[in-house]
């Protein structure tokens, strides 16, 4: 077996453990600080919309292969008065996106073009986006993302509870807000592709931390009638139980990302990729980061306020306290289990001996008489 999978196995069985939920605050820390980053790169930076959002003109001329991308660049801006988006296509022709520009003006721009590369007017189509379609796409794209989390907290309050509700959407948003400041920061296009990327990823981000929620509501199952482990200990032992699943999922999904996005948008220069490539790779990227380090530590600082855990915490401390060593309990990640009946744990492994090998002890060898 691999070391990745020996140490998945170890951590599924309790054997070897991170505590990331005593680290909790560290990672609220860098989460706050990454978050206030993307912030003030929205805020400073802005996102540049796509044309499908502000509206514009898309110009594509037949095949010139004498049109450099710089020169197109330079033409286009100096006819529009805007910056655009050029992209040479592979049979030799040559895609020009004006955003923002007046469409009114697009014939004027057009023959502006045609004479800048000495071609007929003709021989340029042109595509055009108003306002309207633009402010209809984000409207749509607004509705979408606010139904989805609703959507998403009325199963998670369903299936689990509120609280993890609560984590989850806080984890979702999180994610959105982290992915949308690198856009600023980056300067990427916001497409129709980008909308769908942002979808995408959260939904992978929920499924991330609906595993760890599962395997958590499993583990608090009577969880107050023993007095061996708290809360944040059960939860922190599910996230390691989950660890190895969940950075192998991100992985192996990160991968074809990071070809499209590095390979295909970087190397060969296929702009159209980066919209939606960039939301992924760095969506996917966040989504697990929250589910492991926000959503979970959340649920657990949530569920140690109510009163029957707050007590239990309290109950395992001061037992703690009162044993001969200051601490009769295993590590919290480790394969021991609890007696429901006796609340205390039932401890399973080799420090446990056969309830035969006790009996006799003490006696004299031999045949009795």
């Amino acid at each position: 077996m691999s070391k990745l999978g020996n140490l998945g196995a170890r951590l599924h069985r309790g054997e070897i453990s991170y505590d990331f939920i005593g680290h909790r605050k560290l990672w609220y820390g860098v989460s706050i600080l990454i978050t206030i980053t993307a912030i003030l790169g929205l805020a400073v930076r802005g996102l540049n919309m796509g044309i499908d959002f502000q509206g514009g003109a898309v110009f594509t001329t037949a095949k010139h292969g004498s049109i450099s991308v710089t020169q197109a660049e330079d033409a286009a801006k100096t006819a529009s008065g805007h910056d655009a988006v050029v992209q040479k296509l592979g049979d030799g022709s040559v895609r020009i996106q004006i955003a923002g520009m007046d469409i009114e003006k697009s014939d004027e721009i057009k023959n502006d073009l045609a004479k800048d590369f000495k071609v007929n007017p003709e021989s340029i189509a042109a595509d055009l986006v108003g306002p309207s379609w633009g402010d209809q796409i984000a409207s749509k794209a607004w509705q979408g993302l606010a139904i989805f989390m609703v959507l998403v907290v009325i199963y998670l309050a369903i299936a689990f509870e509120w609280r993890m509700a609560i984590a989850a959407l806080v984890a979702l948003i999180h994610d959105i807000t982290i992915t949308v400041g690198i856009y600023a920061l980056v300067g990427f296009e916001v497409t129709p592709g980008t909308v769908i990327g942002l979808l995408t990823i959260l939904g992978y981000s929920l499924y991330d931390t609906v595993v760890v929620f599962d395997s958590l509501k499993e583990q608090t199952k009577d969880l107050t009638k023993q007095t061996r482990f708290t809360y944040s200990e059960v939860a922190n032992r599910s996230i390691n139980g989950t660890l190895v699943r969940s950075i192998n999922t991100t992985v192996v999904a990160l991968l074809p990302v990071a070809g499209l996005l590095f390979i295909g948008g970087g190397f060969l220069g296929a702009g159209t990729l980066n919209d939606i490539s960039l939301s992924l790779f760095v969506g996917l990227a966040a989504g697990a980061y929250s589910s492991i380090f926000i959503a979970t530590p959340l649920v657990a600082d949530l569920k140690e306020l109510e009163p029957q855990y707050k007590a239990l915490k309290k109950r395992v401390l001061a037992k703690r306290a009162q044993s001969p060593d200051g601490d009769e309990r295993d590590e919290p990640g480790t394969a021991d289990g609890y007696d429901e009946e006796d609340a205390a744990p039932a401890v399973v492994g080799p420090r446990n001996q056969p309830a035969s090998r006790g009996r006799g002890r003490g006696r004299p060898s031999g045949r009795r008489r």
